[in-house]
């Protein structure tokens, strides 16, 4: 009961001194108005400096101390409910600390400072002892900011001295001019990759600063790269000193001309030589300062923003290794089915036929007609097949799927084949044959190699025979294993398709590729050709690969013309704009079979990449359609 009287007291006490400050405010508001009332007749007035401005700066500074009415300047500290930053040092809004208190007053005295720890005292005078430990704390930091004051003055005034000598050094660089002497023998034009056929010999190469050392004022190391490889010079002297040498920055392009020289024992250089030169000309400067290319973006940068200077980010030694191996491979696709006397063809892309279902088709208007961005060339190969024979594409496919997932990219480059006169079994084998093959052949080729090497060290060639599961087994192992279908909450049922995670898990458990056969007709599309001995299946398959996932998919096509209208029917789809594919069924049908490799799906398994988008010159998903 005390208590609530003594707080009902102090409640009444503040409320009194509320009062009177705002009796005060309003007074030096009559004093200002009378003082520019004054002003304005052009009388004089002793007020300067008086109340009226003291009032209009504490308008201005509402941190500024506030007299009491017994006329003592006085700060408020809240232990419990102050703030520091926000607060005023006022009763109601105070700060939380004597030391702060001190720095509101730039450590005055003379300002009596009153401390409230709980709600039941109130605000009491500071003690003698809290204060003397703020003043100390005060002091202290006063110490410090004037110290480092003087540390900033003097880094100025250094930074100030630097930058006139480096002005000066570099208006006297431009005086300095190098000569190509004529004296020397005339240069042989390389590129880097031709090295070391010209070991010995004065060449002259062009490039891209890749890597930039400046190890004091005579001496200047630069790693060249011209897309071919790259290459160490070295600049010594003179060459070091002109304008253009003191303003190098990396990604600029630069001709360097000099002697290859093979580099000393126990030193390692690209090529295993280095380029000592002796005149070498600027061509085109890249940006300095903000614009560098160290600052555009670094290992922590966001994907976003790596995919938008992705023009950038392929300069990189890994993006332009898996941009190079991506050629090897595709070259070593071609090199197998020249072997095997395939013909390659150029489809068209742009279709007005569906392949893999049509909620998966871009759409556009052809000259006001409707028309597609081509999901498979595969309809078109099947009927090259009476014209030049086995025949194979590599070409863009267009998938509008707004997928988000490591595999999935809306534009792909797509490795098709088609077979005529083939068995199921024959189709397996070719495709099985080809994968190890075109593995061998990127392993074989020294730039492959080196590429495998740096990128995937630990990679395995694949070797046959693939296992071969049924996707009835596939269903089997997946219950077996506790891998629940995601959709349902429950085991996989026969006739269910098996999405991408339970595959891949069960592809990454086994660790070895699989040819993941017959498929049921209800989860295939409508030109796949059912097995003979179990209608309800078809002669159908996935490669599966470990740490990717599918990376072919492939089946016999129908070769009889009423089982290819009964697909037609089943999918609900209009066969009339197909009659040229139908046609194929007419005249003169055969037994035959295909398949489509996603180009990317290969290449991220074979380097590791997490990502298809990695593999990619520039990537094509949903919300990325730049640069």
């Amino acid at each position: 009961m005390r208590v609530d009287l003594i707080l009902k007291e102090r409640k009444s006490i503040r409320d009194l001194q509320e009062q009177t400050f705002a009796l005060r405010e309003a007074l030096q508001q009559r004093v200002a108005a009378a003082a520019a009332a004054a002003a304005a007749a052009g009388e004089s007035t002793s007020l300067d400096k008086s109340s009226a401005e003291e009032a209009s700066d504490k308008e201005k500074n509402p941190k500024q101390t506030q007299p009491m009415t017994d006329g003592t300047t006085k700060l408020f500290v809240c232990e419990i409910a102050g703030h520091d930053q926000e607060g005023v040092g006022s009763e109601k809004m105070p700060f939380r600390t004597p030391l702060r208190a001190l720095e509101s007053v730039n450590g005055n005295e003379s300002v009596a400072i009153m401390v409230r720890k709980d709600h039941v005292e109130g605000f009491v005078p500071i003690s003698g002892a809290a204060l003397k430990k703020a003043k100390k704390g005060w002091e202290t930091n006063e110490k410090k900011r004037v110290k480092a004051e003087e540390q900033a003055k003097k880094n100025a005034e250094l930074a100030a001295t630097r930058a006139a000598e480096e002005a000066k050094k570099l208006e006297e660089a431009k005086s300095v001019v190098l000569v190509n002497d004529p004296a020397l023998p005339a240069p042989v034009k390389i590129k880097i990759r031709e090295g070391a056929e010209h070991r010995g010999k004065r060449v002259v190469a062009s490039g891209w600063v890749h890597n930039l050392r400046v190890q004091g004022k005579d001496l200047i190391f630069i790693v060249l790269r011209d897309g071919s490889g790259f290459l160490q010079t070295i600049l010594r002297g003179k060459l070091c000193h002109t304008y253009d040498a003191l303003t190098l920055t990396r990604e600029s392009t630069v001709k360097l001309f000099g002697v290859l020289e093979k580099v000393p024992e126990g030193k390692s250089a690209p090529g295993g030589h280095e380029l000592i030169v002796d005149y070498w000309e600027i061509i085109g400067k890249a940006p300095a300062n903000e614009e560098s290319i160290e600052n555009q973006f670094n290992q922590e940068s966001s994907p976003d923003l790596l995919l938008d200077k992705r023009h950038l980010v392929i300069r990189g030694e890994k993006t332009s290794s898996i941009l190079k191996i991506r050629h090897v491979v595709i070259k070593a696709f071609r090199d197998f089915f020249e072997k095997r006397h395939l013909t390659e063809v150029t489809p068209p892309l742009m279709v007005q036929t569906q392949v893999e279902g049509g909620a998966t088709l871009f759409g556009f208007k052809y000259y006001g007609e409707e028309a597609y961005l081509t999901q498979s060339s595969q309809l078109y190969l099947e009927t090259t097949l009476a014209s030049v024979g086995d025949s194979y594409c590599i070409a863009e496919s267009f998938r509008a799927e707004n997928a988000h997932t490591r595999r999935h990219l809306s534009q792909f480059t797509h490795c098709e084949a088609e077979l005529a006169f083939i068995t199921f079994d024959d189709l397996l084998d070719f495709i099985e044959d080809m994968i190890v093959t075109v593995v061998d052949t990127v392993l074989a080729d020294p730039l492959g190699a080196e590429i495998m090497k740096q990128l995937n060290p630990n990679f395995k060639a694949p070797k046959k025979p693939f296992r071969r599961m049924p996707y009835s087994d596939a269903i089997k192992w997946l219950n077996e294993h506790g891998i629940k279908n995601e959709k349902t909450g429950a085991d996989f049922q026969f006739g269910e398709d098996i999405p991408e995670s339970p595959e891949r898990r069960m592809t990454d458990t086994l660790n070895e590729p699989i040819l993941l056969c017959k498929f049921p007709v209800e989860i295939k599309s409508f030109y796949m050709k059912r097995c003979a001995d179990d209608r309800r299946l078809t002669e159908s398959v996935d490669v599966l690969m470990p740490g990717v996932g599918e990376i072919v998919g492939g089946s016999m096509r129908i070769s009889d013309l009423a089982e290819l209208l009964e697909g037609y029917k089943r999918e609900g789809i209009d066969p009339t704009p197909y009659y040229w594919f139908t046609d194929q069924r007419k005249y003169g049908t055969c037994e035959h079979g295909g398949f489509g490799l996603g180009v990317e799906r290969f290449l991220a398994w074979l380097v590791d990449a997490y990502t298809v988008r990695e593999v990619c010159l520039y990537p094509r998903f949903p919300g990325r359609c730049q640069p």
